[in-house]
């Protein structure tokens, strides 16, 4: 079966990529299973329902979150109600919504997908990724083989070493979060398509997303500032992954790095 993730939808400029190439990139591929990360999809900072809503309209059959996760004001009521969208399984307990389950792809397949958050440089209060991720994916082979991780982390080794944990127990470990996409797309030895960072959705032409002036400010002189989404060189970064529907074994994965071309 063919799977879409979409990396870390970016802002207006984001969205405007996502609505125009998701629904392309289902057709020209014959996708049966869509997951988008819309972490930054209001403004950079979090989303709200109503964006949520257009990205099913795109496509997407499910949303993973990552550290922006209660940052609009109806974030907690959305996430917690939400049945197609997670936010990290490494929260505390007693934080609503789920970091887990199983979904019906276009194929009539099950598909699990599992969101984590990473620890290191992470400025959060989180269980370890490692073992509530061992613990999840357990309980989530006993609903199916394919099972799909979105890594939301900023240490390059973190991931790394993820992957290689999560190996032949996945299907693949995607990293998101840092907005710059990575070519080392490979099929790890057991069989688990990973990707360190399947990049960002959005304006390339900025930094990381933002528009340029204010976050060079910022590290020059060391004071707060206010950012806003860039606006120029839109761009959809994701990856395409082949699964096997029995053994859940990745066969194949590709890097997305498309221009949005408009009018």
């Amino acid at each position: 079966m063919k799977i879409l993730f979409v990396g870390d939808v970016y802002g207006k400029p984001g969205r405007r990529a996502a609505a125009h190439l998701i629904p392309q990139l289902i057709a020209q591929h014959a996708i049966d299973f869509c997951v988008v990360n819309g972490e930054n999809s209001a403004g950079g900072f979090g989303i709200t329902a109503k964006i949520g809503q257009k990205f099913y309209a795109y496509g997407a059959d499910v949303i993973t979150l990552g550290d922006h996760v209660w940052d609009q004001k109806n974030s907690v009521d959305y996430i917690q109600t939400g049945d197609r969208i997670l936010r990290a399984a490494n929260f505390p307990k007693e934080v609503g919504g789920v970091g887990a389950a199983v979904f019906s792809a276009r194929n009539g397949v099950s598909v699990a997908v599992l969101s984590l958050l990473g620890r290191t440089y992470m400025k959060m209060a989180l269980d370890c990724p490692f073992r509530i991720g061992q613990c999840a994916v357990e309980q989530l082979q006993k609903k199916t083989p394919i099972i799909l991780v979105d890594f939301h982390a900023e240490a390059t080794s973190e991931k790394i070493a993820f992957g290689h944990y999560l190996d032949g127990k996945v299907s693949a470990v995607l990293g998101t979060h840092t907005h710059v996409q990575t070519a080392d797309n490979v099929i790890l030895p057991g069989g688990t398509a990973y990707m360190t960072d399947v990049g960002m959705t959005g304006p390339h032409d900025s930094v990381i997303g933002a528009k340029k002036d204010p976050a060079i400010r910022r590290f020059i002189n060391q004071m707060p500032v206010r950012f806003e989404p860039a606006t120029d060189d839109i761009k959809l970064c994701g990856a395409l992954i082949d699964v096997d529907e029995r053994s859940g074994r990745a066969l194949h994965i590709e890097r997305l790095r498309l221009n949005l071309e408009e009018g």
